[in-house]
């Protein structure tokens, strides 16, 4: 399932390497949406981009406006008999729209050259790998 979203760029973290075959980076968008009623509600979303596109977030600044390209993924995780289910937003994609001033930017994607919109997400983590078992996601 491939979405795309504008907002705000609000936070963007450092690539955390989970495990020696994966890492992940996680960033904030701040999304704005008007009801009928004429409320404005303000959403605070968080993506990830995983392996080679962890890279995508070094061309963008916090403030920046950006059109984010991802996908929606889903995760069973159980423990000593609990279960539990995780929701993902995997960008694959950043487009930088205007920076903190307001001057609109290209429309250049930023992306890497393997893109790929269905781009794989390990549904199950290496087993032999330190640290995913208690990883909830």
């Amino acid at each position: 399932m491939s979405f795309e979203i504008k907002g705000r760029l609000a936070e963007k973290y450092e690539t955390q390497k989970v495990s020696d075959r994966f890492q992940k980076r996680e960033f904030v968008l701040e999304v704005k949406s008007s009801s009928a009623t004429g409320y404005e509600f303000v959403d605070f979303i968080k993506f990830q981009s995983t392996q080679d596109k962890c890279s995508m977030l070094d061309q963008v600044n916090i403030d920046d406006t950006v059109k984010v390209s991802f996908n929606l993924r889903g995760r069973k995780w159980e423990k000593d008999g609990q279960i539990s289910y995780f929701t993902n937003l995997e960008a694959w994609r950043i487009e930088k729209l205007s920076n903190e001033t307001g001057i609109p930017a290209s429309e250049t994607p930023i992306q890497n050259s393997e893109q790929s919109q269905d781009a794989p997400f390990p549904s199950n983590p290496p087993e032999n790998d330190s640290g995913f078992d208690d990883l909830p996601f």
